[in-house]
C-alpha cells in the first residue's frame, strides 16, 4: 500500500508540472499570436480578450480571467465537490500567472504582417498546451465549468455546451470590430487549437474496457472502487493452459482513467495479464445516459 502510495505521489506531481508547462505554452501563445493580433477566440480566454478591448485595453486578459474563474469555482464547489475541482483550482492560477508574465514580457505580436500565419501557430501551440492540460487529467478552469455544470443537469455534452459558447464568445466580437475576417480568424484558431488537443489527448474522452486476470484480484478491486470511485464485475474464469480457475475482472473507466488503471495494476501486480478494447458508447450510471 506504502508502496502504491508513493507512486501515485510520483504521478500526481508529473500531472501538475505538465499543467503548469501546458499553461506557460498557452499564455505565451495567446499573447504573441492570438491577442496581439486583435483575435478573439472562443472559451473564457476570448470573453477576457472582449473585455479588454471594449474597455480600450485598460483591463488585462490576466485580471478579468482570475475574476471570473474565482466566481466559477466559487459556484462550481458547491455543484460539483473540492476533490473533483483541485487540478482545476491549480490550472486557474497557473494559467492567470502565465497570462499575467507574458503580457509583461511580449510587446506585440511575434510575426508582424501575417496574421493568417500568427492564427494557424497560436492555435497550434494553445490546443498543444491544452492538450497538455487535459491529458494530465487537469482544467484551465473558465467555460470548462459552465459546461460541466451545464452537462450535470442537462443531457448535453460538455463538447456541445462549449461549442456553443464559443459561437456566442466568437461572434460577439463583430460588434467591437465590425471585421468579418477578425472572426473567419477566430474559427480558424478554434479548428487548428481543438484539432491539436484531440491529437495529444488522442481520444481521451472515449471509454474503455478492460479484462484483468491476477492473482491479487481483491486489490485491484479495492483501488477501482476506493480510488477511481467506478464499479467492476468480476467473472469466474479457467485457465486453458494452467487448467486452473481463476478471477477475471471486467472493469469500464473513461480513458481520460485508463492511466490511472495501468499505474495501480503495475503497483499491485506487475505480472497481472490486461486486455484493454475502446468502446464506442457506455450507457448507464457514470457514463452517458442511455439514449434512443
Amino acid at each position: 500500500m506504502n508502496e502504491f502510495k508513493r507512486r501515485l505521489a510520483q504521478y500526481e506531481i508529473r500531472d501538475y508540472f505538465f499543467i503548469l508547462c501546458g499553461t506557460l505554452l498557452y499564455g505565451f501563445a495567446f499573447n504573441g499570436f492570438i491577442l496581439s493580433n486583435e483575435i478573439v477566440t472562443g472559451g473564457l480566454s476570448g470573453l477576457c480578450a472582449l473585455i479588454f478591448f471594449a474597455t480600450g485595453e485598460t483591463i488585462p486578459v490576466s485580471v478579468s480571467y482570475f475574476v471570473i474563474n474565482i466566481f466559477l469555482l466559487g459556484v462550481a464547489l458547491k455543484v460539483l465537490g473540492l476533490r473533483f475541482l483541485i487540478k482545476t483550482i491549480f490550472g486557474v492560477f497557473a494559467l492567470s500567472g502565465s497570462l499575467s508574465l507574458f503580457e509583461t514580457v511580449l510587446d506585440g505580436p511575434i510575426i508582424d504582417g501575417e496574421p493568417f500565419m500568427s492564427i494557424i501557430i497560436g492555435g497550434a501551440l494553445c490546443g498543444s498546451g491544452l492538450g497538455m492540460i487535459f491529458a494530465s487529467n487537469g482544467s484551465t478552469g473558465g467555460t470548462d465549468i459552465i459546461g460541466m455544470i451545464i452537462t450535470k443537469y442537462k443531457n448535453i455534452s460538455i463538447g456541445r455546451a462549449m461549442l456553443m459558447l464559443d459561437f456566442f464568445i466568437i461572434g460577439s466580437s463583430y460588434f467591437l470590430f465590425h471585421d468579418v475576417t477578425k472572426i473567419v480568424f477566430a474559427f480558424v484558431e478554434m479548428v487548428v487549437s481543438n484539432y491539436m488537443i484531440d491529437q495529444i489527448v488522442n481520444g481521451n474522452r472515449e471509454s474503455v474496457q478492460f479484462f484483468i486476470i491476477s492473482e491479487k484480484y481483491e486489490e485491484i478491486v479495492d483501488r477501482v472502487i476506493h480510488d477511481m470511485d467506478r464499479s467492476c464485475t468480476i467473472l469466474d474464469g479457467h485457465g486453458g493452459y494452467t487448467k486452473k480457475p481463476v478471477k477475471v475482472l471486467l472493469v469500464l473507466v473513461r480513458k481520460s482513467e485508463s492511466v490511472n488503471i495501468f499505474r495501480f495494476i503495475k503497483s499491485i501486480d506487475p505480472r497481472a495479464f490486461i486486455s484493454q478494447t475502446p468502446t464506442r458508447g457506455v450507457y448507464g450510471e457514470g457514463f452517458d445516459p442511455i439514449k434512443t
